[in-house]
């Protein structure tokens, strides 16, 4: 047996497969800038960045020396009954980072998830309302009320919140109203579908994704996140914008929702924000998030090492101009995959933002029917060739490299993908190889 195969079956025998998703059969062994290593030596151009939770690559020298530097001497293990400079430094920060008015307050956490779970709960009891409005195949976390929220983990069998409405979220590439410009009349469809559902009252909080990442790398038509935030402002209905997986710099500007000009009531970041390590926040309002005290407890929830790596997280964002950086990246890595479209015949759509890329797969050009077969097996065969990424939506592969990527890494990036794809439309990856791997 292999060194791979040995870890990879222990961690069947080890490690609950509950909290596993898996598109190939990689073992890592260890990281630097935009390379993972394999188990035995082989190298892979991460295009996924963990989900982007390693946006400024693997082994970044400025968070390393963060991190060990506050694992020295740390003043405790958490914010919950101590304050330490590292937590007020960065509650501090992260309000001048981000946009908004009036009086505000940060909440702390380890993922996205509870971040958005602590957000809803906190809406309902600020404003006493019950009802929560999310989207269709959106994602805000795997647990609590973030799952029963998310239109991705409702459509795979989890019980929705009782109180939830989920509204239909304007996609350009399959518009779902017709008109002479379907795109602009689908927005404009979605946006009088989530005022009539606020009309009916009780709206607690509307929450939704600047880009539409796990439902499928969905980009909004132009001005839906300036309608949206004027709907819900008639409404007298908080909007928090989840940038847990969009955010801090992918898209190409600090923030996603600055891509359609609009300041939310609630930020919520997670991911990137702590570098590989458990952080997550909340940006709100205080009469939403101040109190009660101690309805949302997690004893190491701003620990002194998460939150110094948070601190230099957001000081390399602005140093190291990391959404300008994207920005160009992005250009060029769509420009070179959108060539490859051109010759390709089950390339549908390249679409994104930044760093934040979505390339649908279809059958054909014609219908434009989703193959989800060839999705699986694109990933896995770009593996095979020497790079890491995943499928979301049934067929659209997720390309979020760390924001740091350079040129020529872009370029081979494009060109594996490119090779990845013809090999298995081509029929070179069997149904055999991508069986054990469920992915979505």
């Amino acid at each position: 047996m292999s060194a791979i195969d040995d870890l990879l079956d222990r961690d069947r025998k080890a490690v609950a497969g509950i909290e596993k998703l898996r598109f190939f059969p990689i073992a890592l062994e260890s990281g630097k800038g935009c390379w993972l290593t394999e188990v035995g030596g082989r190298r892979l151009l991460d295009l996924s960045a963990t989900w982007t939770a390693c946006g400024l690559g693997h082994g970044h020298p400025k968070i390393i020396e963060a991190m060990t530097r506050a694992a020295q001497t740390p003043p405790g293990a958490g914010g919950l009954s101590a304050v330490h400079p590292d937590s007020v430094g960065f509650a501090e920060e992260l309000l001048d980072f981000t946009p908004g008015d009036g009086d505000r307050r940060v909440y702390f956490g380890h993922a996205g998830t509870d971040a958005n779970d602590v957000v809803f709960r906190a809406a309902r009891m600020a404003t006493g309302k019950k009802r929560i409005v999310t989207f269709k195949l959106g994602y805000h976390g795997g647990l609590g009320v973030s799952m029963r929220v998310s239109g991705v983990h409702i459509d795979g069998g989890t019980e929705p919140d009782p109180d939830l409405y989920l509204a239909t979220y304007p996609n350009p590439f399959r518009p779902h109203a017709d008109g002479p410009d379907p795109v602009q009349a689908s927005l404009e469809a979605s946006i009088a579908e989530i005022d009539a559902e606020l009309t009916k009252g009780d709206v607690a909080i509307l929450m939704a994704e600047p880009i539409l990442s796990d439902g499928g790398m969905i980009v909004p038509p132009k001005g839906f996140l300036k309608a949206l935030s004027e709907t819900c402002k008639k409404h007298d209905v908080l909007l928090s914008i989840d940038e847990v997986k969009m955010g801090l710099g992918r898209p190409g500007v600090r923030h996603a929702f600055q891509l359609d000009g609009i300041v939310p009531d609630i930020v919520t970041f997670g991911k990137l924000i702590g570098a590989g390590l458990p952080l997550s926040a909340a940006v709100a309002p205080a009469w939403v998030i101040d109190g009660p005290p101690a309805a949302a407890l997690l004893t190491t929830a701003g620990n002194p090492i998460c939150t110094a790596v948070g601190r230099q997280v957001m000081r390399t964002l602005v140093e190291e101009d990391i959404p300008t950086r994207a920005e160009r990246a992005g250009t060029r890595f769509m420009a070179g995959l959108r060539e490859v479209m051109e010759t390709s015949p089950v390339i549908g759509d390249v679409r994104g933002a930044g760093l934040a890329i979505g390339l649908e797969l279809v059958t054909d050009k014609e219908t434009n029917a989703p193959d989800a077969a060839l999705a699986a097996k694109v990933v896995y065969r770009a593996f095979e060739l020497g790079a890491v990424v995943h499928y979301v939506g049934g067929n659209t592969l997720e390309i979020t490299p760390p924001l740091i990527i350079p040129d020529e890494e872009v370029d081979i990036a494009v060109d594996i993908l490119g090779r990845a794809i013809a090999d298995a439309a081509a029929g070179r990856v069997s149904d055999e190889a991508v069986a054990p791997f469920a992915g979505w």
